[in-house]
C-alpha cells in the first residue's frame, strides 16, 4: 500500500482543524490556517505518520512527545500573535510547535536541552523553509538572554513553578504561556507583563506535559 498523497495529507489536516480544533473553541483564523499549512506528519517518526493528525500526543524519542494538536492550538492562540513578534519557545522537541510559531511571528528562538532532538528538528525546519527559526541546545529554563526581551514565550513542558528567568525576559505587553504543577498534572498558565511592568496571571485549564528539566525547573535527580 502506497503512502498517502500530499493532497490526502492536506485533507487530513483540514479534518483535524475542523473536527478537533475549531469545534473545541479555537477561533483565531491565523492559528487555524497555520495548523492547516504545517505538515505535522513530518514531525513524528515515519511509522507513526498514519496517526499524526489524531488528537493525542505521540512519542518522538528520548522520552519526549509531540503535543496533541488541540493543545498546540490552545497554547498558540493564548500567545495572541499578530505577526511582528519575537517569540521564545522552551522545548523544541521535533520542531512542530516552532513551525506553527514561524507561520505566525517574525522571529522564533527555540531551545532544546537534548541535542538528539534539536539537531534533526533544526534540519527539518530549514528544509521546510523556516528561515526565521533559530535553534539552541541548552537549558530552556534560563531562557535565551542575548535575544531578550520577547513579545511571547511558550513553554512546552510542565514546570514546578514559573522560571524567574523567563519572566525577566518578557517584554512589556508580552505573554508567557506555561504549564505549572506537579509531575503528573499541571495548569496551563498565562502571565502578562502589563505596560506598567506589573504581572497578571490567568489560568487556562488543566493539562499534562512531560517535565521541564533545568536549573529553574525539575532537577535531573527528580526526573524519575
Amino acid at each position: 500500500m502506497s503512502d498517502p498523497s500530499e493532497k490526502e495529507r492536506e485533507q487530513e489536516r483540514h479534518l483535524m482543524v475542523e473536527s478537533q480544533i475549531r469545534r473545541r473553541g479555537i477561533r483565531d483564523p491565523r492559528v487555524l490556517q497555520a495548523l492547516e499549512r504545517v505538515p505535522r506528519h513530518l514531525f513524528v517518526p515515519r511509522h507513526l505518520w498514519d496517526q499524526a493528525y489524531n488528537d493525542y500526543p505521540l512519542p518522538i524519542g528520548d522520552g519526549q512527545t509531540i503535543s496533541q494538536p488541540y493543545m498546540v492550538a490552545l497554547m498558540t492562540e493564548a500567545l495572541e500573535l499578530t505577526g511582528p513578534e519575537k517569540v521564545l519557545e522552551v522545548g523544541t522537541g521535533s520542531g512542530y510547535q516552532a513551525a506553527i510559531l514561524a507561520e505566525l511571528a517574525r522571529e522564533v528562538y527555540t531551545i532544546e536541552r537534548l541535542a538528539s532532538l534539536a539537531r534533526p528538528a533544526e534540519e527539518l525546519l530549514h528544509r521546510l523553509g523556516y528561515r526565521n527559526v533559530h535553534v539552541l541546545v541548552g537549558d530552556g529554563t534560563l531562557g535565551w538572554p542575548p535575544q531578550a526581551p520577547y513579545d511571547a514565550i511558550i513553554v512546552t513542558a510542565g514546570a514546578p513553578k514559573v522560571p524567574p528567568a523567563l519572566v525577566e525576559q518578557l517584554a512589556l505587553g508580552g505573554r508567557l504561556v506555561i504549564p505549572v504543577g506537579d509531575r503528573w498534572n499541571q495548569t496551563l498558565t498565562r502571565i502578562r507583563r502589563l505596560p506598567t511592568g506589573e504581572l497578571k496571571t490567568e489560568y487556562l485549564g488543566g493539562c499534562r506535559f512531560v517535565k521541564l528539566i533545568g536549573a529553574q525547573g525539575w532537577q535531573m535527580e527528580e526526573e524519575d
